[in-house]
């Protein structure tokens, strides 16, 4: 009966923020505001090339397209507050703030799982199968596919949202993180949080298990494929659509794996916020220019974007 009058005296949280040396508070600031500017600048620059140019227009960008608007919803998740509280002495959000931030941020994050794994099998079936590609990759199955993310993605997030917040939490309510993220969140809890910790290690497990398997399979029957190509040209040809994709599947799940999947230390926490800003901040800044520098229809209709034609 305590712990529930306890709980509900509780109505905001104080957020520790990245570190307490008031003279890093200013140049942290002015270095996430520029990361998220080129965030935002990037993705939603990425959207409105690929969206407004004739020649992207295949189930790959849409698929690039959709990657690059999520990735502007899950920085902003995180960084307009963060940049917030680095200006504010008393950096505080309410609880139902707490709980929306974290809501999303985790419906984001799953999201992109799943989405960077429909990008693999759009790639697998366009090098396995280039005669049946428009066939299977119809506009009908890549809008399934979109969706389908982001229902797993509201999914998983309900579930580890609903059973976190409805737990008992102890004063001081001092989330020891930047944002509201699930384990320090879990870290107020008075009571016992053995089965939030399994959900999050079961289904979080889960959800990398199956989207990482996706990928690896995936690009397993790309690789048979293409070493079957006679030509050097032609196998150059056929792999170079597929190492940006590539190269984000690996920065974001590696990202992931180590902030949740990595042995615990003393150091724990203070690593985890640098792994936090890595995973929420730079790797949404990061994608548009991995999937942009390398693939020469993105530039040509970038360059025809910016001239206006």
């Amino acid at each position: 009966m305590a712990e529930e009058n306890q709980t509900e005296q509780i109505t905001e949280l104080t957020l520790v923020g990245l570190t307490d040396n008031p003279q890093l508070q200013a140049p942290l600031f002015l270095l996430f505001l520029l990361v998220y500017f080129i965030t935002l600048a990037g993705n939603l620059g990425m959207v409105a090339v690929i969206r407004s140019s004739s020649q992207l227009q295949s189930p790959m960008y849409f698929f690039l397209s959709n990657l690059s608007l999520l990735d502007a919803c899950y920085s902003s998740v995180v960084t307009p507050r963060t940049l917030i509280n680095l200006l504010m002495e008393k950096k505080t959000i309410s609880l139902a703030g707490c709980a929306t931030q974290l809501f999303f941020f985790i419906a984001f994050g799953t999201t992109e799982c799943f989405l960077l794994a429909a990008m693999a099998y759009d790639r697998y079936v366009a090098i396995c199968k280039p005669l049946l590609y428009p066939a299977i990759m119809s506009y009908r199955v890549c809008m399934l596919l979109v969706a389908g993310s982001y229902v797993l993605g509201l999914l998983h997030s309900s579930v580890h949202t609903d059973f976190a917040f409805s737990l008992p939490f102890c004063r001081p309510a001092k989330v020891n993180h930047f944002y509201c993220d699930l384990m320090p969140v879990l870290a107020l809890s008075c009571s016992n949080t053995h089965v939030n910790r399994g959900l999050i290690f079961g289904l979080a497990g889960l959800v990398e298990m199956v989207t990482i398997l996706a990928v690896l399979v995936s690009y397993t029957f790309i690789l048979c494929t293409v070493s079957k190509i006679s030509s050097a040209k032609g196998r150059h040809k056929a792999f170079s659509t597929c190492t940006s994709h590539l190269a984000g599947v690996t920065i974001f799940h590696g990202s992931i794996l180590a902030l949740n999947f990595r042995p615990t230390s003393r150091d724990t926490l203070s690593t985890d916020k640098i792994f936090a800003v890595f995973y929420s901040l730079v790797v949404p800044m990061l994608n548009p220019l991995i999937y942009s520098l390398r693939n020469r229809d993105v530039k040509n209709a970038l360059r025809e974007f910016v001239m206006g034609k």
